[in-house]
C-alpha cells in the first residue's frame, strides 16, 4: 500500500550545498538580468580596462545577487522547486531540462 509521503524528503549534502545554490544562482541571474546586461555591455565595450571602468556596474550586480543569496525565503523557494523537480524526475524518469525541450509541437 502506497501512502503519500507528506514529510519533506531527505536531501543529500551535495543537493543542499551544490545543486540548490546552483538553482539560486540561476534564478538570481534572471531576477537581476538588467544588472547582468549592464555589466556585460560595459565589459564588452571596455575590454581589458573593464577591471577599472566597470566597478560601479559590478558593485550593483554583486549587491543584487547577494541580496538573493542571503535571503532565507529565496533559499526555501529554490529548495521547494528543486524537490518538486526531483520528485517529478523520480516519477517520470525525464529530467526537467528534457521535459521542457520535448513539448509536443503538433497533434
Amino acid at each position: 500500500m502506497d501512502t503519500p509521503n507528506t514529510e519533506e524528503p531527505h536531501l543529500r549534502h551535495v543537493e543542499l550545498d551544490v545543486l540548490i545554490p546552483k538553482k539560486m544562482r540561476e534564478k538570481a541571474r534572471e531576477l537581476c538580468s538588467q544588472h547582468v546586461q549592464a555589466f556585460s555591455t560595459c565589459c564588452k565595450e571596455n575590454g581589458f580596462l573593464m577591471v577599472l571602468k566597470c566597478r560601479e556596474e559590478n558593485a550593483v550586480l554583486k549587491d543584487c545577487l547577494t541580496k538573493y543569496y542571503k535571503d532565507p525565503d529565496f533559499f526555501e523557494d529554490c529548495k521547494q522547486e528543486y524537490i518538486r523537480e526531483k520528485l517529478e524526475y523520480e516519477r517520470t524518469g525525464i529530467p526537467a531540462k528534457k521535459r521542457k525541450e520535448k513539448l509536443p509541437t503538433s497533434m
